[in-house]
């Protein structure tokens, strides 16, 4: 029996998995395909995370469940999140262990001057953020004890980013980068590492459960400069960037449901976006990693290790 289950080998949950087995603990992850890092204390079970009894059976015995998938496609959300949702709280609570959630800021909605900190009402309007608001509500009143973390648009070596999807496949072919967001507005960015240590943490700390928490960022930035120092940090010219009217993805999203999905989010893109996480950083002391030392880890980590997102 594995002390840890973790639900996805994305990003996240193939860091967690990493950082639990470095100090010795146990780890089962779940995913369709029984995909996941290599490692003497990490077994790989291909399952159906969504299927509550299968999920309550590979948990038995798990202090923690970790909770790290997310479908690699806004269309699919409404049809995929709830029964992975659902089957982590059933496991969770016929297990009497700790059920982490990989949060974002969804669920807050547009804030005035973009700004959200671990008070901040969710008051989401759309459908993606209403939806986040339901799940955390329905794991926070389960009877379990649940925490998540939250975090923004995540940067980091292995992590699916703006870096990854444009800017990265612009500079090797030296062609522009256009980008479905204002480049001059200050947006945060998470760095993915710095999640996998919040979550760990905070999953084992009785003072974050039954609430949500942010994970120390970095100061905010524009795109124009993320660019830049990605630039710099690849050795390679800056590539020039062009920005993508808001009202062309409204446009756009009659005829194509990602945009459509992508315009419905838009605010987080077209305004500032800014996470506030000191209340984090001073209850768990939690710190942000440098944004230089994260974009460095982005642009030298091979193709070859990208994890996508995955159940």
């Amino acid at each position: 029996m594995a002390q840890h289950v973790i639900i996805g080998s994305g990003s996240i949950g193939t860091n967690v998995a990493r950082s639990l087995a470095g100090r010795g603990e146990s780890v089962l992850i779940v995913t369709r395909r029984g995909s996941g890092p290599e490692h003497p204390l990490i077994e790989r079970v291909a399952a159906d995370a969504a299927d509550p009894a299968r999920l309550t059976e590979l948990s038995r015995g798990a202090r923690v469940i970790y909770h790290c998938a997310n479908p690699p496609s806004y269309t699919s959300w409404e049809r995929d999140l709830p029964p992975l949702q659902t089957a982590a709280i059933t496991a969770a609570k016929a297990n009497d262990a700790v059920l982490a959630l990989t949060g974002s800021l969804y669920a807050y909605g547009e804030q005035p001057g973009g700004r959200m900190n671990e008070h901040t009402p969710l008051a989401a309007t759309g459908r993606k953020g209403r939806l986040r608001k339901r799940l955390w509500e329905q794991a926070r009143t389960a009877g379990i004890r649940t925490v998540e973390v939250r975090g923004s648009d995540y940067i980091g070596g292995n992590a699916v980013s703006l870096y990854r999807l444009i800017i990265a496949p612009a500079m090797e072919k030296g062609r522009p980068a256009v980008i479905p967001a204002d480049l001059d507005v200050p947006h945060t960015f998470t760095y993915n590492g710095d999640m996998v240590k919040a979550l760990v943490t905070l999953a084992e700390d009785e003072r974050a459960w039954g609430r949500g928490w942010h994970v120390p960022s970095p100061p905010a930035v524009t795109i124009r400069e993320l660019a830049r120092r990605y630039a710099a940090a690849a050795g390679v010219p800056p590539v020039r960037l062009i920005q993508v009217p808001r009202l062309v993805l409204s446009v756009a999203g009659v005829f194509v449901p990602m945009a459509r999905e992508m315009a419905e989010m838009a605010y987080q893109n077209y305004a500032p976006f800014l996470m506030d996480a000191t209340e984090t950083a001073r209850t768990f002391g939690l710190t942000a990693t440098d944004l230089d030392t994260a974009i460095r880890e982005q642009v030298t980590t091979p193709p070859t290790e990208i994890a996508t997102p995955t159940r």
